[in-house]
């Protein structure tokens, strides 16, 4: 078993994938991964569309989903999300997001890969699949099986840790 840092080190975006279906298995425990995800106040907003085969011709009519064989097009709905009483935001795309996280990971901890879209036109999505009103698009993750290597040198391509800590003390007041 790959531990939880080195999964997260090797994942990248894969933009090309093999025409080869997703086992129903690996889709569940996907989608699991996605159920369980933490989200504000449990209130538990998140859902998840499902698309295979022909229903991928209508995604790809508002994003690029590079020939992946599987699409999840993560939602939240409105009227459930919690809202922060202090500046009233409300935590949908935050939801989503956390679960799109957790979904993209266990898709790598199986062997699959993925790339995960926010570059999609909404009204679009919302039109082809007939999403109703308090169903908010956030994220859309395509998953399948690489046709290229994973390329990603964290030690090249991400700032050093140092860059990204702040103390209290580091902060002017």
């Amino acid at each position: 078993m790959t531990s939880f840092i080195d999964l997260v080190k090797v994942r990248s975006s894969i933009r090309t994938y093999k025409d080869t279906q997703v086992e129903r298995d690996k889709i569940i425990t996907i989608l699991e991964a996605g159920r369980i995800a933490p989200t504000a106040a449990n209130k538990q907003p998140n859902t998840f569309m499902v698309l295979q085969n022909e229903h991928l011709h209508y995604l790809n009519d508002v994003c690029q989903s590079h020939g992946a064989p599987l699409a999840i097009i993560i939602c939240a709905d409105k009227n459930i999300a919690w809202t922060r009483p202090f500046d009233h935001h409300q935590m949908i795309d935050i939801d989503a997001t956390i679960a799109t996280d957790h979904m993209m990971l266990a898709a790598e901890d199986l062997g699959l890969s993925s790339c995960w879209i926010t570059y999609f036109d909404p009204q679009k999505l919302i039109k082809n699949f007939n999403i109703p009103d308090h169903i908010i698009p956030v994220n859309i993750l395509v998953i399948g099986y690489a046709t290229e290597k994973h390329s990603r040198n964290h030690q090249q391509i991400r700032k050093p840790l140092q860059d990204c800590i702040t103390f209290p003390s580091d902060f002017i007041i």
